[in-house]
């Protein structure tokens, strides 16, 4: 048996480039030496030097009378009168003990919590399921429907105040509910207040919100079988969290610091909410500013607090369909 002589082959790698992958590999380690940082590194513009001094510069404007506030609070008007407001120095907390008792602001919180934790629930609970109807179902009434409630929106709360005075003043109440026997001088008038001017406005975003969502899902819940009220309670409400919190923290915001309607339906003092609180400690010839700062801040107290609390929700319910596309 014969031995085959071996085949020569040409040699392939005479004809690659090799110069041109050797520099390439060399830029390429060249490139992953180079720190991240550097290139996401921006020059300092005129521009931008303009827009972040824009910035810092509002920025300590919006928090000026807030600090101012702090600052003004934990001082006694004795030393402020003596060495100026923008004076720093002698801090005392005995203004929040005395706004606190000056203020009655423990039952002036109860008041405020009866008002607007249902107001809030109620307000949101009916926007869910008129936003549910509008976004799912395209009849003929639907357009109509939502430009109703946003009407509402539009019309002006003094132009109301004196037909919503004479339709409480003769709406009859059980006695339980009202001594008077009308919707007047009850909270349970004020939250109603509250919600017919709340819904149109959490209407509106809540069906924006809604319609965005895929209809792959609720397709796929009809094919398993899910009732239209499991379609909401199991799909749409987990699904507009970011929205629903992002509502919720506003709605608090705006009906705890709501004043004009309980002057107006309100009629005895035991009933008023935390916003006149602030009225009692102004006196009739003097008024101690730093005790109304004092008590200015215990009442943003709890809006803070909802806010800090909702904050991631919040963000990403404002900032929802901002980067899609």
């Amino acid at each position: 048996m014969s031995q085959e002589s071996p085949v020569n082959l040409p040699d392939l790698t005479a004809s690659r480039p090799v110069g041109r992958v050797h520099e390439a590999q060399e830029a390429a380690s060249q490139a992953s030496s180079v720190d991240p940082g550097a290139e996401r590194h921006r020059p300092w513009t005129k521009g931008r030097v303009l827009t972040h001094a824009f910035l810092g510069t509002m920025a300590v404007l919006w928090l000026f009378p807030l600090l101012y506030a702090v600052l003004a609070s934990m001082r006694s008007y004795d030393y402020t009168s003596t060495h100026g407001y923008l004076s720093f120095g002698g801090f005392t907390f005995s203004n929040y003990t005395k706004a606190w008792e000056a203020g009655a602001f423990g039952h002036k919180f109860v008041n405020s919590a009866i008002i607007t934790i249902p107001a809030v629930a109620i307000t949101l609970f009916l926007a869910c399921m008129v936003a549910f109807v509008i976004a799912r179902f395209n009849w003929k009434f639907n357009t109509i429907m939502l430009a109703l409630f946003l009407v509402g929106n539009l019309l002006p709360p003094q132009a109301l105040l004196i037909p919503v005075f004479k339709i409480f003043q003769k709406i009859e109440v059980p006695f339980w509910l009202s001594e008077s026997g009308t919707l007047l001088n009850t909270h349970f008038g004020l939250i109603l207040v509250n919600v017919a001017f709340q819904l149109g406005f959490c209407t509106f975003v809540l069906s924006n919100f809604m319609k965005a969502l895929p209809k792959e899902i609720y397709e796929s819940a009809q094919v398993d079988g899910t009732s239209l009220w499991g379609q909401f309670w199991r799909l749409t409400l987990p699904l507009c969290r970011p929205s629903l919190a992002a509502l919720a923290t506003l709605e608090t915001t705006w009906i705890y610091n709501e004043f004009f309607w309980a002057t107006v339906l309100l009629q005895s003092g035991d009933k008023f909410p935390i916003t006149s609180s602030l009225t009692n400690l102004a006196g009739t010839f003097f008024t101690d500013n730093n005790l109304v700062a004092a008590g200015s801040l215990i009442i943003a107290l709890p809006t803070l607090i909802i806010y800090f609390a909702l904050q991631k929700h919040f963000v990403s319910g404002l900032t929802m369909g901002a980067t899609k596309g």
